[in-house]
């Protein structure tokens, strides 16, 4: 698994233990139930995804926890009374490895406003080299990434303003080179 420090990881006590730790050390932590409260649903995804399963397959959208009274239960009798009753756990973790920021790449949701702004070009730039070699599904995969980037920055505008019509004028751009992908892919829906 991996976590990214300072990204709020659920289960925030994981981030300080970790940085206490060395590359390659194991170590056992006791950690007071104050501070594993959302074990339980964390520990329900970490199943899931070990499963094979889609972890947010059970999610109906609802804001935070409302989201497991929609079910009264997380799917596993041990993790239900834990919930129920929390209680302090031991974590035994292995750091297998530190990567510091610049040396792997950052999902597009973990970027500020300029790191997006500045992704834009290149992941176009990908989607076009893609495209021109015939691989369609990943460029279209570039080119939403990067309408993504772009639609996230256009909330933070005021409609109809400079701004805003600046990004929906690469957007636009964007979207039709996707269509296209989709296009050759003979996606007609």
């Amino acid at each position: 698994m991996h976590i990214i420090i300072g990204n709020m990881f659920k289960l925030e006590v994981w981030e300080v233990l970790l940085t206490s730790m060395r590359v390659g050390e194991v170590s056992e932590f006791w950690c007071d139930a104050i501070h594993t409260g959302v074990y339980p649903i964390l520990s329900r995804s970490l199943r899931q995804v070990a499963e094979g399963k889609d972890p947010t397959e059970w999610h109906v959208h609802t804001c935070g926890l409302a989201n497991m009274f929609a079910y009264h239960t997380l799917g596993y009798e041990d993790l239900d009374e834990l919930q129920k009753e929390p209680q302090p756990l031991i974590f035994v973790i292995e750091l297998l490895q530190v990567e510091a920021p610049s040396e792997y790449q950052r999902e597009t949701w973990s970027l500020n406003n300029q790191e997006k702004m500045q992704a834009v070009p290149i992941l176009h730039g990908e989607g076009n080299r893609l495209f021109k070699l015939g691989r369609y599904e990943e460029a279209s995969s570039k080119y939403q990434e990067a309408i993504v980037c772009l639609r996230n920055l256009q909330t933070k505008e005021k409609p109809w303003e400079v701004q805003w019509l600046k990004l929906e004028k690469m957007i636009n751009t964007l979207i039709l080179n996707y269509c296209q992908c989709l296009l050759k892919k003979e996606e007609y829906y």
